[in-house]
């Protein structure tokens, strides 16, 4: 697996992402989820959204069945689709994907509108979207401590202290 630190089990519950064309053209995927076929998905959603093309946009998507979520986010010609366990914790999470489909695209603008690229070329995003999803948990972690906290005034930042030393 590239470049994700495995450090709890709330990573698992992150079942992977796949980026694609709007025709459902695999480019990408990080999937953490052996069962998931990435290019299968790709298909799936692109054809999707072709489908919803002729009756209005499709915002969201649900499969009874399944213990999972997608979030699918339609940009620049192209689908970025996050498969969440549903216990996941959806902080953002759709900004999230955003980001992750912007960056995306800034840096592979050109190749994606070339008609002959290879797909090999788009694998060192894969740290990237690595590192952004090592950074949203410890964002969705900071936010739940300081929930759990509250403000106590000037006990507050003992408080911090004894759980950052108990840890």
């Amino acid at each position: 697996m590239t470049g994700i630190n495995i450090i709890s089990e709330e990573y698992k519950l992150l079942k992977g992402i796949v980026i694609c064309k709007e025709s459902g053209e695999y480019l990408l995927d990080l999937i953490l989820d052996s069962k998931i076929d990435p290019v299968l998905l790709s298909s799936f959603v692109g054809a999707l959204r072709l489908f919803g093309n002729n009756l209005g946009e499709i915002e969201e998507i649900n499969i009874k069945g399944i213990d999972v979520e997608m979030i699918i986010v339609y940009k620049y010609g192209l689908i970025f689709v996050a498969i969440l366990d549903k216990k996941f914790v959806k902080h953002d999470i759709r900004g999230e994907a955003e980001k992750s489909l912007d960056m995306f695209y800034s840096l592979y603008r050109t190749e994606i509108n070339n008609d002959s690229f290879e797909v090999s070329q788009f694998e060192p995003f894969k740290n990237i979207l690595s590192k952004q999803i090592e950074e949203y948990y410890i964002k969705v972690k900071d936010s739940n401590e300081k929930a759990e906290i509250g403000d106590f005034g000037f006990f507050t930042e003992a408080i911090k202290k004894l759980r950052t030393n108990s840890n």
